[in-house]
């Protein structure tokens, strides 16, 4: 089994790769720093998990297809997409660069479009997968100094929302977890939330929707 972090760092994207691979699943993960990867890769032997990275520009639609297929071509096809890519440049609506957005953008939203479509594949010639996204509360409530973030996540909600309608019927699971605060904070490990994705994806059909808001738990039912 194959999971694929997309967004790789120190705090959510370890804690994702350490909760799945403590389930037997091997990880592939994508970052831009070939030497943070490593270092990633290597906390995860020391845990006896499998563990590979895979250097990519995620706002570069080209180099993260390009890591996908370096993924296949080592690993095979991803059993589940944990996307936890974003960027939160600051500015507030009034003050925050076009460019900025756009950037913000490439990666939180276009970004998780472009995962989707590189693993949906072998999925629905499977028949069975999971994609799993990192959402924010700034989706609900927008903080203005955030405003790219805020927008990204936004996007990034819809996306999540289309996919779950388009799979509707399927063994395809979608889901996100939509964090509701800082990760970081009292509240919001990121181990405490990295469970939350794995209940997601291991729990029966229909008991979980589309959306689970963390730490409200509240769900949105699309079955």
């Amino acid at each position: 089994m194959i999971a694929v972090v997309v967004g790789a760092g120190p705090g959510m994207g370890l804690a994702l790769a350490q909760r799945f691979g403590a389930e037997g699943f091997t990880l592939a993960l994508i970052a831009r720093r070939p030497e943070a990867l490593a270092t990633y890769a290597s906390e995860l032997r020391t845990q006896s998990i499998t563990g590979a990275g895979f250097a990519a520009d995620i706002a570069d639609e080209q180099s993260l297809r390009d890591a996908f297929a370096a993924i296949r071509a080592q690993l095979g096809d991803p059993d589940v997409l944990l996307f936890n890519a974003s960027s939160n440049p600051a500015g507030r609506p009034y003050e925050i660069s076009a460019g900025e957005v756009l950037d913000a953008y490439k990666i939180g939203a276009l970004g998780a479009l472009i995962s989707a479509q590189e693993v949906l594949g072998a999925m629905r010639l499977r028949g069975t997968g999971s994609l799993l996204f990192t959402g924010g509360g700034l989706a609900l409530k927008p903080w203005p100094p955030s405003t790219a973030l805020a927008m990204s996540k936004a996007a990034l909600r819809n996306l999540v929302a289309s996919l779950a309608t388009d799979l509707s019927g399927t063994d395809i699971r979608v889901g996100s977890v939509l964090i509701n605060g800082l990760v970081g904070k009292p509240g919001f490990e990121p181990q405490a939330i990295a469970e939350q994705f794995w209940q997601v994806h291991a729990a029966p059909a229909g008991e979980f929707g589309h959306e689970l808001i963390y730490p409200q738990a509240v769900a949105n039912s699309t079955r």
